[in-house]
């Protein structure tokens, strides 16, 4: 289903960018992930987890936004509620091929680590479907080695 990768990567661009604006360190980060989905009509698959690195450019790091999230493939638009020093709320509204709501929450604990939450209800090729997802990053070091930085994109 090309719909459920997309919020699988929906969830991923969460915990990562946003969590790292402003708040953190130019280098390598390793994400921690564990994410659960119900779809209307499809047997539940239990909480998955996964690990990434990713590697977040000093332009990353300095330009204090969310996530950029496709709104071509998703339909969805990200908007900060809340933004503090040690905290950042947003919510995402999407009206094309998703439709529904998501929410985030994301608690800094320093420039090295963070944890948040990141929850989707809406409806999914015409399916009822409800995604939750927390997850935790921690700077790991100031050289990114192979993992590359993705590349900032403007809404």
């Amino acid at each position: 289903m090309k719909i459920t990768a997309t919020l699988c990567a929906m969830a991923f661009l969460a915990t990562g960018g946003s969590a790292l604006a402003a708040h953190g360190k130019a280098g390598l980060w390793r994400i921690r992930s564990t994410t659960a989905m119900e779809m209307k009509g499809v047997a539940p698959s239990g909480a998955h987890s996964h690990t990434s690195h990713m590697c977040m450019s000093q332009a990353e790091v300095d330009a204090d936004t969310p996530p950029h999230i496709d709104q071509t493939a998703t339909g969805c638009q990200t908007h900060v509620t809340s933004a503090t020093p040690s905290a950042l709320t947003a919510d995402l509204v999407c009206d094309g091929s998703l439709k529904g709501q998501g929410h985030m929450q994301i608690v800094y604990r320093g420039d090295a680590h963070y944890a948040g939450t990141y929850s989707f209800h809406g409806a999914v090729e015409g399916n009822d479907s409800t995604m939750t997802t927390s997850f935790k990053g921690d700077w790991l070091k100031a050289d990114c080695g192979r993992v590359k930085p993705y590349k900032l994109r403007t809404q």
